[in-house]
């Protein structure tokens, strides 16, 4: 998943070399924490939140597929 993620975000933003995703696991549940560069915030949240909440639909559907709970922060 972690993987994924950071795919995804790099494609999203204008400097994809500051783009950082780190992986927890808190019980039965892995965290995925996305760290972006302060100006592309924006970009990967989009408005209203469309983008942030597309990328953990796609996530979400990922981790279906190998029966796992994953939520994506962005940090």
């Amino acid at each position: 998943m972690k993987e994924l993620v950071e795919v995804v975000a790099k494609a999203l933003v204008d400097h994809p070399d500051e783009v950082a995703v780190t992986e927890r696991r808190e019980g039965k549940t892995t965290i995925i924490e996305l760290h972006v560069a302060p100006s592309d915030m924006g970009k990967v949240i989009g408005k209203q939140g469309r983008i942030a909440k597309a990328i953990r639909a796609v996530v979400k559907a990922a981790s279906n597929k190998d029966n796992q709970r994953v939520d994506v922060e962005i940090v």
